[in-house]
This record gives C-alpha cells, sequence and structure tokens, in this order.
C-alpha cells in the first residue's frame, strides 16, 4: 500500500494521518505530552518528549500498515521558541505560544511609534506569542541564556535539526516569528535589531515543499521523502478544502482560529490580523483566539466541579439544549486566558453579565459555549471587513464532535458550516502538501473532498437575528470593562 503521512505537532500532542494517493485519510495515530507552568503566565514543554511523540507515531503508523510512507509532511503549532547552543541541545524549555512572559514588552512595542511598521513588515501582531517579544524577553531578563544562544528556533526545527542536523525553517512558521519581511520572505534587519540578534542566529527560511530524502535510525530504515511543510493554521485550511473565495476555516480545538486564503497578505491594523505563508501562490489570513476548548474544560472542572472527560461533556451540551437561544439574556466573556483577536489584551478576563435568579446551571452552560462562538464571530467579521464576502465555514477542531456547539457557531454567525473533517485538519492537509510536492492529483491540491465526507450544519434565521442583537452588546463589553480588568489585574499581581 503506498500512503502519504501527514503530521501535525499539535499544543498537547503529535498526531499522525496516513492519506492514500486517492487522498482519503486511511489510519491516525497519536501521543500526548504535557505543558508545564513554572510560574504565572509561563508555558513550557520539554522538546524532547515532543520529538519522542513524532517518533512514537511514525512508528505506530508503520506497526498498522507493515510498510514505510512514501513521504512524510510536517505540521506544526506557531510561535514556539527554543534557544539551543551549538550541539543543538535547548538551553531552556520550549516557550509555547501561549506563554505571556513577554506582554509587557509586546505592549511597548505595540504603542511605540515603530509599531505600525513593525505590523505592516512582518504581518505578524504584535503580542506576547510573537518570538520577537520572547527573545527580546530573553534579552532583559535572562541575558546568560540569552548570550549562550547559538540558534532561536521554533520546534519544527528542532525536529529538522534532528533529522537533518540543518537548520531551516519554512516561510509559513518564519511568517509567525514576527523577524520576516513578508514581501520578500527574508529576515528583516530592523525586525533584527529590535531582538538584538543576528541573522546567523535564526535558521534559513525556505519554501513549505522544502524536501529531503532520508531515513529515521531505528523506525524508518527505507528511503523517505521528507517534506518541512506549513504552520498548522495554514494546513488546517488546506486540510478543510478552505482554500477558495468565500470560504473561511474556523477551528475550535484548545484555542480556535478564522482563516481565510488569499492571494496576498491582509492587513487589519486594528485587529491586528494575521498573514502567514501556505505556498508561494496563497497566504492564509486571519485572526486567533485564546479560548475555545480549554474554556468549556474550565466550565466542567472548576465551575461544575466535574472530571473532565466525554461523558462530562455531553452533560453540559445537554444542559446547554435546555435553554433558549440567547441563555434569557445572560451573557459570557470568554477571556479567561486572555485574548488575542481581534483585542489583543493579555490584561483581559472573563465575565458572566446579566445574572439574574432565574439563571441555572443550564444556562450558565449554555451562555460559556454562545460566548466561544461570538468571540469566533467578532474575528470572522473582522477578517470578513477587508476581504470578501464569506458564505461558508469549513469547520474542524474537537468541538466538532458536538451538534449542538457546532448549530450554536452556525446560528451566531448565520453561515452554513461544512463539517469535512473531525480534528485532523492541520495533518490532512501536510499530507495534501505531500501529494502535490510528489506531483500526484495533477500537482495539485485536493478541491473537494470525496463524496460522503461532507456534513452541512444551516444556521437558523430568527435565532440569528436575536443573536445578533446579543453579540451586539456582547460586543460593547469589552470597551466597558476593559479598565475593570485592568485593576483587577494589577491588584491580583
Amino acid at each position: 500500500m503506498k500512503y502519504v503521512l501527514g503530521i501535525d505537532i499539535g499544543t498537547g500532542s503529535a498526531k499522525a494521518v496516513a492519506v492514500n494517493f486517492d487522498s482519503e485519510s486511511i489510519g491516525t495515530f497519536q501521543e500526548h505530552y504535557p505543558t508545564y507552568s513554572p510560574r504565572p503566565g509561563f508555558s513550557e514543554q520539554d522538546p524532547e518528549l515532543i520529538w519522542r511523540a513524532i517518533k512514537n507515531c511514525i512508528h505506530g503508523i508503520l506497526d498498522k500498515f507493515q510498510c514505510g510512507p512514501v513521504a512524510i509532511c510536517f505540521s506544526s503549532a506557531m510561535h514556539s521558541l527554543i534557544p539551543v547552543d551549538k550541539q543543538g541541545s535547548k538551553l531552556l524549555d520550549m516557550i509555547t505560544w501561549a506563554d505571556c512572559r513577554s506582554d509587557a514588552i509586546a505592549n511597548r512595542l505595540k504603542t511605540s511609534p515603530e509599531g505600525a511598521y513593525i505590523y505592516e513588515i512582518s504581518g505578524m501582531p504584535l503580542h506576547a506569542m510573537s518570538p520577537l517579544c520572547k527573545i527580546m524577553w530573553l534579552r532583559e531578563n535572562m541575558p546568560l541564556v540569552f548570550n549562550q544562544t547559538y540558534k532561536f528556533i521554533s520546534i519544527k526545527e528542532y525536529v529538522w535539526f534532528k533529522l537533518f542536523g540543518e537548520y531551516i525553517i519554512d516561510h509559513s512558521i518564519a511568517c509567525a516569528s514576527g523577524m520576516l519581511d513578508i514581501g520578500s520572505l527574508n529576515w528583516n534587519q530592523d525586525l533584527l535589531n529590535l531582538a538584538g540578534i543576528k541573522e546567523d542566529q535564526l535558521s534559513k527560511p525556505v519554501s513549505t515543499n522544502y524536501a529531503l530524502v532520508g531515513t529515521l535510525k531505528g523506525i524508518l530504515n527505507e528511503q523517505t521523502t521528507f517534506i518541512v511543510g506549513a504552520s498548522d493554521g495554514c494546513l488546517a485550511n488546506l486540510g478543510s478544502f478552505a482554500i477558495h473565495k468565500g470560504v473561511a476555516a474556523v477551528t475550535i480545538g484548545t484555542s480556535g482560529a478564522v482563516r481565510i486564503a488569499s492571494p496576498r497578505p491582509i492587513f487589519n491594523k486594528p485587529a491586528m490580523t494575521f498573514s502567514y505563508c501556505l505556498d508561494e501562490n496563497t497566504f492564509i489570513c486571519g485572526g486567533p483566539v485564546n479560548n475555545g476548548g480549554n474554556v468549556l474544560q474550565w466550565l466542567v472542572t472548576s465551575f461544575l466541579s466535574k472530571t473532565a472527560d466525554k461523558k462530562t461533556f455531553e452533560e453540559v451540551f445537554v444542559l446547554a439544549e435546555q435553554v433558549s437561544p440567547g441563555s434569557d439574556g445572560l451573557l459570557f466573556l470568554p477571556y479567561l486566558h486572555g485574548e488575542r483577536a481581534p483585542i489583543w489584551d493579555a490584561k483581559s478576563s472573563g465575565a458572566f453579565v446579566g445574572i439574574r435568579s432565574l439563571h441555572t446551571q443550564a444556562h450558565f452552560c449554555r451562555a460559556v459555549l454562545e460566548g466561544v462562538c461570538y468571540a469566533l464571530n467578532d474575528v470572522l467579521l473582522t477578517v470578513e471587513d477587508k476581504s470578501e464576502s464569506i458564505n461558508q465555514i469549513n469547520v474542524s477542531g474537537g468541538f466538532v464532535h458536538s451538534r449542538t456547539w457546532m448549530q450554536l457557531l452556525a446560528d451566531i454567525t448565520g453561515k452554513r458550516l461544512t463539517l469535512l473533517h473531525t480534528e485532523d485538519a492541520s495533518a490532512v492537509g501536510a499530507a495534501f502538501m505531500a501529494l502535490k510536492v510528489l506531483g500526484l492529483n495533477g500537482g495539485k491540491y485536493p478541491d473537494k473532498p470525496k463524496t460522503g465526507d461532507q456534513q452541512n450544519i444551516e444556521p437558523d434565521l430568527d435565532t440569528f437575528n436575536l443573536y445578533k442583537q446579543n453579540f451586539l452588546v456582547f460586543k460593547s463589553l469589552y470597551s466597558v470593562l476593559k479598565d475593570s480588568m485592568h485593576q483587577l489585574n494589577r491588584i491580583k499581581s
């Protein structure tokens, strides 16, 4: 059997999806790894555990099919940073996208005279997730580590170095660094000066189609084509067939994102939408949110005091279905983990507004689900404002296992939702990229799923009109509560 393998290096796990030459998913393997928070606001992972998980994913697929893939292509979470020495060994554990230790630096840059220039050159929002801000934080707070660092790399660069002993970074991950000129796809000297580093302290930018042939000792002994691939967000669009006009991709996993494909970068200065390179002809533009499935997990474990498992999640959806749309006037701002697009405020916080004596546990469950959808709709409208009208949303991520949650998103956005895959869109997109690089499917990406792989969820227009009114209130709440959120944040610290 001939197949390609897409591997997604995600926030909580590595996942491998085998895809045959007809673009059909035929097998998966997944391995989880932990995230550590040694101090408030810190988010770290051990890159060696991630490397081990990737090898185990490959091994698991090999055991399933008793033969190796023709090619392996990588998807990866963005914005990670690992300082390494000349031997490629970590000097610190990996700082993840969720780490907000450099929030003050990001705010300093955002409000500086150079802020607009940085965004226009890089297409990357000024936020603590940015590797640019992370490097500046290390320079200011851990000068010994900063001065000992040979290279500042991401997790995918770490994996590629393990495979081939070379430092390269694909254009997609490089776009998410905050230091790449999005026009030329080369490192920008002004941004490197801001970081306080030289170009040779970063990897060489290469096309997302960049490939080498090699083996993986002890696991994959036959010659295999390894393709560097792109970021998880870009490949989720590809894996969700959301690379055409009028189609957006929405993912709700741990966090969430709204993305569309464009032949050129799309800029929105107030909302700082991102533009990341998928390939030489396509940019994926949109905005990420910090609060997705992690909010549901909080609801179950901290608010309802239950164990987070499939059964208790289903209980939440059953409770939510008992309440009418709009939760009888109860609104929830879901900014439990701060927020990225479109407000970009790490000091923002969650809030229930409109609580009355009639509200029950079921109301709070529905309001939480609605709140996450309102936040995504906020990003969707921001993206749509600077591009073209969106008539369809292709969905992926863990939330697709709940018909209730998907119907809520359809009703709040007023858009048709199309379910094409479950939570494997990024890994599937990596496999699709491998097929293209191999010259299969006419050297093109698959443009639609196989028959029977599609499920549509239509919005209820009466419910949509109700939600439009609630959304206007939701949209106004952050500006009203912002100062109070920041004051409480200062008191807490």
